[in-house]
């Protein structure tokens, strides 16, 4: 259960190597923390994290496997981890940026992104908001993207998949509003990390750390839906009302 002051006790990461997610576990006040679940593919990266947050101090760190396109393990998965015990804070945090050309080239590869962006986002949030929902306590992160805003030239298959999460990610906000619930969409623009280690950076790059500080700022304050950095929101409004001549020209 959720303490007295308002601090998590158990956490749940899909994409448990996540590097915004373990930064905002980090964030959080570790004292308090009984239990972590990290569920993403086995592999060393996923070991390294348990035994890392072990020696960090959390205590009761443990690991599922999963894979985001098996969407017909998601239910059961996220089952067995709640009736093992209440899980107060949800972060959906996997995800995968693709290629343009690659995917132009090859739909499948399309596909493939959209699985994981979209499908998968959707068959993981669905349950857990199911379990959260039943248990009447807990809150939801969503990693969204401002990719979602408005779909480049530059990746539209992935931004593409980025609007459809946040639609769905809203809708499901509203149909949770009143139960206990909470919801928080997070639409953060260029994140320096793994995903986009090599790439162009685009204007107003952050950290992990800094989308987790915004993180878990916003859960305390029990926002809905934020930027990061917070100046995107204007820059988004803006880019939204650029004539569709103009929009397509922007080199990032």
């Amino acid at each position: 259960m959720i303490n007295s002051m308002g601090a998590p006790q158990s956490v749940l990461i899909l994409g448990g190597t996540s590097e915004i997610a373990l930064a905002t576990l980090r964030r959080l006040p570790r004292s308090r923390i009984r239990r972590v679940v990290l569920a993403g593919r086995p592999s060393e990266r996923l070991d390294a994290a348990v035994a890392d947050l072990t020696a960090a101090g959390f205590a009761g760190v443990e690991q599922v496997a999963f894979e985001a396109t098996d969407t017909d393990t998601h239910g059961p998965i996220i089952d067995a981890v709640f009736d093992a015990g209440d899980v107060d804070l949800v972060l959906l945090a996997f995800g995968v940026l693709g290629d343009q050309a690659e995917s132009e080239a090859d739909p499948r590869l399309a596909v493939t992104v959209a699985t994981i962006n979209y499908t998968a986002m959707l068959s993981t949030g669905l349950n857990a908001a199911r379990r959260l929902r039943e248990q009447g306590h807990g809150s939801l992160v969503v990693l969204s993207s401002v990719a979602g805003d408005r779909a480049r030239r530059a990746n539209f298959v992935y931004g593409s998949t980025k609007s459809g999460l946040d639609a769905f990610a809203q809708g499901l906000s509203d149909a949770l509003h009143g139960t206990g619930v909470h919801v928080l969409v997070v639409r953060a623009g260029f994140v320096r990390g793994r995903m986009t280690e090599g790439r162009p950076e685009a204007p107003m790059a952050v950290t992990p750390d800094e989308v987790a500080a915004v993180i878990v700022s916003s859960l305390r304050k029990g926002r809905g839906t934020v930027y990061v950095p917070a100046q995107l929101r204007v820059v988004m409004t803006g880019v939204k009302l650029l004539p569709r001549s103009v929009f397509r020209k922007l080199p990032y």
